[in-house]
């Protein structure tokens, strides 16, 4: 069932532009109490789930500091890696998105750069210009995450780390509406997944909404392998559960890795 003429970047930018317009939970930027928190030293970022990440999975003092927030706007970790002194680039697909992080820096004076592209391309970053890339959970959205690991690599110095956060691909083998509304864990998909190949585009509208997100799942040999094919050399690993599927109480519905860039 492969559907042609579908334009996945274009797709989820308007997707994403209209999720802010409609508030939820990944685009509602952080307080100026929380930025000034973060000035003061008391800062966290989510990279997966709702946990904070481990603090020792970021440098112990980011000033100065040049970090990419990659497929990260939303006015959320940005602002607060900013406030904690570090040099902040945050790179998204949605330019609703990226104003959530602008108004953030307007309000609370905080020197922060945004710029709207698709994360499988940073051709506007060269090479080496980055210390860390801070990715949360976000390839979903890309049909393929090879090139955006790639790219993580490229801009990334000698030494310097990636914080990825990706849905773990089982969660894609339910029946999305058996899950959603009954909470019944029905096998129907096959792996890697795609929206574009699973459904028509009438079968999308009438499942998920004619605006939503189109979704990829992708393998753990593309997520974790390709990283490690892209030159990246693996440090950490961390999973957390899903807070309101049915498949929370059999399995973790999110990893992250923290992956270094050989010196």
């Amino acid at each position: 069932m492969q559907e042609t003429g579908v334009d996945p970047v274009a797709h989820n930018r308007a997707a994403w532009d209209k999720y802010v317009e409609e508030g939820i939970e990944w685009s509602r930027p952080v307080s100026a109490e929380e930025v000034a928190s973060a000035r003061a030293g008391r800062w966290s970022v989510v990279l997966i789930g709702h946990e904070p990440v481990d603090r020792s999975w970021l440098p112990a003092d980011l000033t100065g500091r040049d970090v990419l927030c990659l497929a990260s706007g939303g006015g959320q970790q940005g602002p607060v890696l900013a406030a904690a002194g570090a040099r902040v680039t945050v790179f998204d697909n949605s330019p609703r998105q990226l104003g959530q992080d602008r108004m953030v820096a307007e309000r609370d004076g905080l020197e922060l750069r945004t710029v709207l592209g698709d994360m499988s391309d940073l051709g506007a970053f060269g090479d080496a210009s980055f210390d860390v890339v801070f990715h949360p959970v976000s390839n979903l959205f890309v049909p393929d995450p090879a090139p955006v690991w790639r790219e993580c690599f490229r801009v990334l110095r000698p030494g310097g780390s990636l914080l990825a956060g990706f849905v773990n691909p089982d969660t894609y083998l339910f029946d999305h509406e058996a899950l959603d509304e009954r909470g019944e864990l029905i096998v129907a998909h096959t792996l890697p997944y795609s929206d574009v190949t699973r459904y028509t585009a009438e079968e999308r509208a009438a499942r998920f909404g004619a605006d939503a997100a189109l979704e990829y799942g992708h393998t753990l040999t593309a997520q974790i392998g390709g990283q490690l094919a892209a030159g990246f050399v693996l440090a950490r690993f961390a999973e957390a559960p899903h807070q309101s599927d049915a498949s929370a109480a059999y399995m973790s519905a999110y990893f992250a890795t923290l992956a270094v860039k050989p010196g």
